[in-house]
């Protein structure tokens, strides 16, 4: 049986609200703002990535370009917010993965998880303004793969020194 796009998605805001301790909270927060805060570290992580380095690793700074780069690297929901310093895209992970070891002391990409609360935009927040699904998740459970996040890490690292050098 193929589920209709609206009951996917209700899957799939069902499962990110099971990450508050309250869900009906994360219900009235995606109804009333549009963005629910989401504690981090039971049913998943996030790598915050600095949009400088996203933008080189995928050797782009378009928002469409850079999202389809995104969707196609890490295989898994990630979230974008543009703050005063500039963008930032969160890459949602298991809170069990070996990466979070290797990327929690990292201070450019580093590994978010328990004792911190995320911003998550409603499913249907896909575009600017605001906090949005740059790639937005594809079925209840869906994260990105740990590996694809350090390799697009370490790519954006590589090409940032390049770019400093030259």
């Amino acid at each position: 049986m193929v589920l209709a796009p609206t009951d996917m998605d209700r899957l799939i805001s069902e499962w990110l609200a099971r990450a508050h301790p309250v869900p009906q909270r994360a219900r009235t927060e995606w109804s009333n703002q549009g963005v629910a805060l989401l504690p981090l570290g039971d049913l998943f992580a996030a790598v915050r990535l600095p949009g400088e380095l996203v933008n080189a690793a995928v050797g782009s700074e378009d928002a469409g370009q850079v999202a389809s780069a995104l969707g196609s690297l890490l295989q898994g929901p990630v979230i974008h917010d543009h703050r005063s310093t500039g963008a930032t895209y969160y890459a949602l992970i298991n809170w069990g993965a070996g990466v979070i070891q290797q990327m929690e002391q990292n201070e450019d990409a580093p590994c978010l998880g328990t004792g911190t609360y995320l911003g998550v935009p409603r499913i249907d927040r896909r575009e600017p303004p605001g906090t949005y699904w740059a790639v937005p998740p594809r079925y209840d459970g869906d994260l990105c793969r740990p590996g694809a996040v350090r390799s697009l890490v370490a790519n954006g690292r590589r090409k940032l020194a390049l770019h400093a050098t030259a």
